[in-house]
């Protein structure tokens, strides 16, 4: 066997043997929050178009139409080709819905993480993140080479002490927080960060991926949670979870933003987003902007599960069933397969180890008879 086929046959083994060993499965997604997986259909409770406007007949209109009359791909990164009008069309609605002078959209959220904070940290500086921050923040935080702390989760005494006690020493120091966390669905102590970002000179970046479209004022995300509205001048976020299309956004105030297009490598040096995908998020935005009942249905049928079976009040459309053991958690998953339902399991390293769960999610294309039946298979086969 050659010397990289044994080295990664071994990693496998490991993996295989923990319990942690990640395999694709066909799945095809369909229009009504159903999807089919092996030939048969069942109700996905694991998706994060949250809206369902992937699916949406007006969100695959534009995006067609984009196709006819701009082609298919975008040809080159847009420093390249040229900034593409739909673009900056995007962009400026962006800004909009999130209040600030300006926007600028990469090609993925991943994306947009590993090129906004590079972007602004580097090895003389300093980063405090929350411990449960998605990989992309962590990712990006690695790559700029800062010196990176982590505080505890949602822990505002011991991020408070980590700034007394690290701050002075770098020049420039970054505050890094998910909006919504997208493995516990809990929200940020966004005042509370903004007010510890004033008084230690740092700069607040919030991921807003799970919360854009769903909550706060008008759909416009975690920040809009509160009243008044924190003060957050890095607030990122995604075109492919409630949005229902795929790319990244950082909104942010006119001078950043022109730096961003200047110095983020993620976006100078990759293809920007096809016509199509631009579109659709324009349209999209339409729909979050003008049809507030129907972007309100995720929250409710996340109440009424949470209401059916004893769980907290949710903050967002997520909610998890800890089951701590990531064997038990993916026997769980396949019972409720088994009984039509798809909820992905999430095991370590995406969760701490010992905090294994379901991971159950919540659309508007979701009936009320879909989550209670849902609620009822949970019971019956002993996760709740």
């Amino acid at each position: 066997m050659k010397s990289l086929d044994k080295f990664v046959s071994s990693k496998l083994e490991k993996l295989e043997h923990a319990g942690l060993r990640r395999r694709l499965v066909p799945t095809r997604r369909l229009d009504d929050g159903h999807a089919i997986r092996d030939e048969r259909e069942l109700i996905s409770f694991c998706c994060n178009d949250y809206l369902n406007l992937s699916h949406h007949p007006d969100v695959k209109k534009a995006a067609k139409e984009a196709i006819d009359t701009y082609g298919a791909g975008a040809g080159a990164s847009r420093l390249i080709t040229g900034n593409h009008p739909l673009l900056e069309e995007l962009e400026g609605r962006l800004a909009r819905l999130k209040g600030t002078e300006a926007a600028c959209v990469f090609s993925s959220g991943y994306m947009a993480n590993i090129g906004i904070i590079p972007g602004l940290a580097g090895p003389e500086d300093i980063i405090f993140a929350d411990e449960l921050v998605h990989n992309c923040l962590v990712a990006g935080s690695q790559l700029s080479r800062a010196k990176l702390i982590y505080f505890r989760h949602n822990d505002l005494d011991h991020l408070t002490a980590l700034l007394r006690k690290h701050r002075a020493e770098h020049e420039h120091a970054l505050i890094l927080t998910d909006g919504v966390f997208s493995m516990d669905g809990d929200l940020a102590p966004l005042p509370e960060l903004g007010d510890l970002a004033r008084q230690h000179d740092c700069w607040l970046l919030s991921d807003d991926a799970h919360g854009v479209g769903v909550i706060g004022e008008e759909g416009r995300g975690s920040s809009f949670c509160f009243d008044p509205k924190p003060d957050i001048p890095l607030q990122m976020g995604t075109l492919s979870k409630a949005i229902g299309s795929f790319g990244g956004y950082l909104c942010a105030s006119k001078p950043v933003i022109d730096f961003m297009k200047t110095r983020a490598r993620s976006l100078i040096y990759t293809t920007a987003l096809p016509p199509a995908s631009v579109a659709a998020a324009l349209r999209a935005l339409d729909i979050i902007e003008n049809d507030r009942d129907y972007c309100n249905r995720p929250m409710y049928n996340a109440r009424l599960f949470a209401r059916e079976t004893g769980l907290a009040e949710p903050q967002s459309p997520i909610i998890p069933v800890i089951t701590g053991d990531s064997g038990k958690t993916m026997r769980l998953a396949a019972q409720l397969e088994e009984l039509g339902f798809l909820v992905t399991g999430i095991r370590p390293p995406t969760v701490a180890e010992g905090s294994a769960r379901l991971r159950i999610t919540f659309s508007a294309a979701h009936r009320e008879e879909d989550v209670l039946s849902l609620a009822t298979a949970l019971k019956t086969i002993g996760a709740l």
